[in-house]
């Protein structure tokens, strides 16, 4: 017998309330509706017939549709080939990386040179070349000065470059940012380098337009109006190239040459009278030699900054160092502002950025973290990246601060009578002391009292020469190497145990290299610094021996009170 289907009909009582349910849930529905503010889409309602030009309004609606799948197709397309691309440059990889396992050290050796150079354009030794380039081409080299710390800006390998050089090379001081300075102490730094060297008063135009830049735009970005974009020592600079350019009978070349964020890019849009330099707050924007003609005799070129030697103190590696502060490690940063308050007076500081009495680095940013409500998750401060947006301010041209000249003078030993006497020749001297004084009474600085008092940490020694430069892609081949070791410890797991004991050897090898590379960085001349960061090294080597468990490990025989 066929079992019969089961019957669909319900109680009067249970249909009413499910009927009753499904309304309550669609008011519901409209209500939560009503509240977002969505409304329905609207139907299109299409063109009336009576409408004239119907069909040609019709014809344009189909064309602007086929136009836009056109588009989808072509962007559809776009997107494959870029996958494939992407496959293709995988698939060459993974190739390059089992044939460098199979070929072994040979292969290996080649895949990192071409890294290299791939990454040789940033890299310090670019850097280096293109400096040396710069130096070599030029008959006049301009070393840039900050007026706030002239003896920090300055570079001692830079200079008895140029006036070991032979022939008729001349270098020029420009003193820049002479804003940013009380005219007394403006006035005896001006007394003290034209002993060594002809220096130049300079304050660098702002706010320069692009011969490209629209001069009308829609929206107007705010500018501080109240600093001036007049240009003071241009003309003073300039007469004195024309100067040399009579006494040589030929066209020059001004090499401009100085630490990051100096204003070296600034000098020479100043000079041209238009921003053909890229300029910006962030260290090493310019990467490369640029030649910009100012007229028919006088090229200038534009370098990029020298790059300061690690065995500097932490003041100088903090203001003169190459790397952005966004790439610098928190640490770092945090020793850099800490050697930065240690150089000034603590009164001062306080009176400055109004902020109470502090105690410690640490205190002093958390309190102006809360000031400038630079604040993270659930209100607290953020100490690094007020101390990054600290050091830029020092660096670049907010913060007006000034050190003392030293009281008694003392010549650096690879600079002579002899050599300061050439370096002066052709020259006008008289003719520039007015200028600069010229200069000095014409433009507005701020007093003694609103600018705050800095120890100079003296002059700053430089790499100039490519052999002498320690890469920071070393650290990178180490890293690369110790993850191959562990890659081959992790393939190897399952083998026999002779052969993880030939795993352990490798890695201890690899440990004792770090530790002595670590060594090698960590010479007696050496500053406390780079100790500093020798031992963190070996701490990194050293912990990579340490496995998950070790340091993920809990006590529990331990109380919390």
């Amino acid at each position: 017998a066929e079992l019969k289907k089961a019957s669909k009909r319900l109680t009067c009582h249970k249909r009413y309330k499910i009927q009753k349910k499904i309304r309550e849930h669609h008011r519901k529905v409209r209500k939560e509706a009503k509240k977002r503010g969505r409304k329905k889409p609207k139907k299109d309602p299409g063109v009336p017939s009576a409408a004239p030009f119907k069909e040609e309004l019709l014809r344009e609606a189909e064309q602007r549709k086929q136009r836009l799948e056109e588009l989808k197709q072509k962007q559809k397309l776009n997107r494959q080939k870029e996958h494939e691309k992407k496959r293709k440059l995988e698939a060459k990889k993974n190739a390059a990386k089992i044939k460098e396992k199979a070929e072994g050290k040979e292969s290996s050796g080649k895949s990192k040179a071409k890294t290299n150079k791939l990454l040789d354009k940033n890299s310090k030794k670019s850097f280096c070349r293109e400096l040396k380039k710069v130096i070599e081409a030029s008959d006049v080299v301009l070393e840039v000065l900050d007026a706030r710390d002239p003896m920090g800006c300055r570079c001692p390998q830079l200079e008895q470059a140029v006036t070991c050089s032979g022939g008729d090379k001349k270098l020029l001081l420009v003193l820049n940012k002479i804003d940013l300075v009380p005219k007394e102490n403006l006035e005896k730094w001006l007394n003290y380098l034209k002993k060594e060297f002809p220096t130049i008063a300079f304050k660098s135009a702002t706010l320069m337009k692009d011969r490209t830049m629209e001069q009308f735009t829609k929206r107007r970005a705010r500018v501080d109006l109240s600093r001036t974009t007049e240009c003071f020592g241009s003309k003073c600079l300039l007469k004195l190239l024309q100067d040399h350019v009579r006494t040589q009978n030929k066209a020059i070349q001004v090499g401009v040459v100085g630490f990051p964020n100096v204003g070296k890019s600034s000098i020479i849009n100043s000079l041209k009278g238009v921003r053909a330099c890229n300029v910006g707050l962030t260290r090493g924007v310019t990467k490369s030699m640029q030649i910009v003609h100012i007229d028919k005799q006088t090229k200038i070129l534009d370098s990029p900054s020298i790059i300061a030697d690690p065995s500097n103190n932490t003041l100088a590696l903090a203001l003169r160092t190459i790397l952005n502060t966004e790439e610098t490690a928190s640490a770092g940063v945090l020793e850099g502002v800490d050697a930065i308050l240690n150089h000034c007076s603590k009164q001062q500081v306080m009176m400055h950025y109004s902020i109470p009495d502090f105690r410690n680095t640490e205190e002093f940013l958390t309190l102006l973290a809360q000031k400038r409500g630079m604040l993270k998750k659930g209100g607290v401060p953020d100490i690094e990246n007020i101390a990054k947006v600290l050091l830029c301010d020092w660096t670049g041209a907010k913060i007006s601060y000034h050190s003392q000249p030293p009281e008694s003078h003392r010549r650096p030993p690879y600079l002579t009578e002899d050599i300061t006497a050439k370096m002066q020749e052709c020259f006008n001297l008289k003719n520039l002391e007015e200028e600069n004084k010229n200069a000095v009474q014409a433009l507005k600085c701020p007093s003694p009292a609103s600018s705050i008092t800095f120890q100079s940490a003296g002059m700053t020694n430089g790499t100039i020469q490519e052999n002498k430069v320690i890469e920071e892609v070393s650290e990178w081949e180490n890293l690369e190497t110790s993850m191959e070791g562990e890659e081959d410890e992790e393939e190897d797991f399952t083998e026999s145990d002779d052969d993880q004991d030939d795993v352990e050897e490798k890695h201890k090898v690899q440990v004792t290299r770090k530790a002595k590379l670590g060594k090698r960085q960590t010479s007696p001349t050496n500053s406390e610094k780079q100790i500093a960061e020798s031992e963190h090294s070996n701490s990194l080597s050293l912990s990579l021996d340490k496995t998950a468990d070790e340091d993920d490990a809990y006590d529990f025989n331990t109380d919390y009170v």
